[in-house]
């Protein structure tokens, strides 16, 4: 279990408590298999200090490509089909909010009081391929403690419970150096864990800004995802098929920007005609690794222009960008420092409909891991905005030249953070 406070800015003060259970185990096979290795064999290992970061999260191979000529372990038996899963409870409380006008929603006190089932099958017919689905329901009982009479429809229909078909993909290798992987998934880009500027490839839910781990907040798209692997070096191509954008704070909520409702949404369908790609190199190294990235996405920030008809009505639209960035990681003793930088090109806004500009994003970080069960984290990165415009810093764009962010984090362990048994 783990327990966790996080304080935000923006004027609201939230206090949260995190646990966590992991109650499934493997109803086949080896218990201690189910949990520590229920993708073994076939994700990149877990960035941490006692392996001093074999590779950036998303940079191991369908199988470990050091045993690719040899094959897997023959005394090594997986099951062919696994279980797992985890209970997790979330607390929310508001301390700094206003008395609210009459009619308006008190958002002060309990705001989140939510629990989540997680359950991941894993199934492996053969040694060199699988199939992987995940799933997750979610029941928020702070609306019903509070009396669900106060809330905006819209947030109880769109935070108070939800059941979603997360990660569903077929993986496998093609031959002793290309692996393809082929359904919703997610992909892990760079080596920032707080602030993202070359992790573009999924969306994110921010209906609660600044509480969860980013880790959490990654929604699935469907992909196809090939890498191919020589020496200490990795190339994959992705194709993106689904297209999907941020989850936002319905209207009503605490967290919504306005109270008037967004424009319309004028999403572009997922078909071939939309299709994005991305491209990345990784090199994994002994104390080191880098990547490089290249991306043909649409932007995750949406703004708004009159729609076709010319008429006053605004619709809310993402533009398609390019980026190309990088990132390098370097251990030294409990330090990791790490980097990243990204430029991106097409970027569109609501005030000057007619200009497309470039962004450069710089990120520089620390981590110190020399306390037990420990870990300090200090981010920080710079987005400058080329052509700068003062018309960009009205809102909805609200953009200024330079945008500062920076992250300081510490976590900590209780009972290693997990507590297993058999099921």
């Amino acid at each position: 279990m783990v327990c966790w406070c996080r304080w935000e800015g923006g004027g609201i003060r939230r206090c949260c408590l995190l646990a966590v259970l992991y109650l499934f185990s493997g109803i086949a096979g080896d218990p201690a298999w189910a949990q520590d290795d229920l993708l073994g064999g076939f994700d990149a290992p877990v960035r941490g200090y006692d392996e001093l970061l074999n590779g950036f999260e998303d940079a191991g191979s369908a199988m470990d490509p050091e045993t690719t000529a040899e094959g897997p372990d023959v005394d090594t038996v997986d099951p062919l089909v696994c279980l797992g899963g985890h209970l997790k409870a979330a607390a929310s409380i508001n301390f700094a909010h206003d008395s609210p006008d009459v009619g308006e929603t008190d958002w002060r006190g309990l705001s989140r009081l939510k629990a989540q089932l997680l359950l991941e099958l894993n199934v492996k017919p053969v040694a060199d391929w699988r199939a992987f689905a995940s799933g997750a329901a979610d029941y928020d009982f702070a609306y019903g403690i509070n009396g669900r009479s106060q809330y905006a429809d819209a947030v109880l229909d769109d935070d108070e419970r939800e059941v979603e078909l997360r990660e569903a993909y077929l993986q496998g290798r093609l031959s002793k150096q290309l692996d393809v992987k082929v359904g919703r998934q997610i992909v892990v880009w760079g080596t920032s864990d707080n602030i993202r500027v070359v992790d573009v490839i999924n969306p994110l839910d921010l209906r609660e800004p600044g509480v969860t781990d980013i880790e959490d907040l990654r929604l699935p798209v469907t992909l196809t995802r090939l890498d191919y692997y020589w020496g200490d070096f990795s190339l994959t191509g992705i194709a993106i098929h689904e297209v999907r954008f941020n989850k936002n704070p319905p209207d009503g909520s605490d967290f919504s920007p306005s109270a008037t409702p967004p424009p319309v949404e004028n999403d572009p369908d997922s078909d071939v005609a939309n299709t994005q790609f991305a491209v990345a190199l990784n090199g994994i190294f002994s104390g080191w690794d880098l990547g490089f990235y290249a991306a043909d996405i649409y932007d995750e920030n949406a703004h708004f222009k009159r729609s076709v008809s010319g008429s006053t009505v605004l619709e809310s639209t993402h533009a398609r960008i390019k980026m190309v960035g990088g990132s390098a990681n370097l251990a030294w003793g409990n330090w990791l420092i790490k980097g990243e930088f990204a430029w991106l090109d097409g970027l569109e806004f609501t005030h000057l409909p007619h200009n497309t500009y470039c962004r450069l994003d710089v990120m520089a970080g620390l981590e110190y891991a020399g306390f037990d069960d420990t870990q300090l984290t200090l981010e920080i990165v710079d987005r400058h905005l080329f052509d700068h415009d003062d018309a960009l810093k009205q809102d909805p764009d609200g953009c200024n030249a330079d945008q500062i962010q920076w992250v300081a984090r510490m976590d900590k362990d209780f009972l290693h953070d997990t507590l297993t048994s058999p099921f």
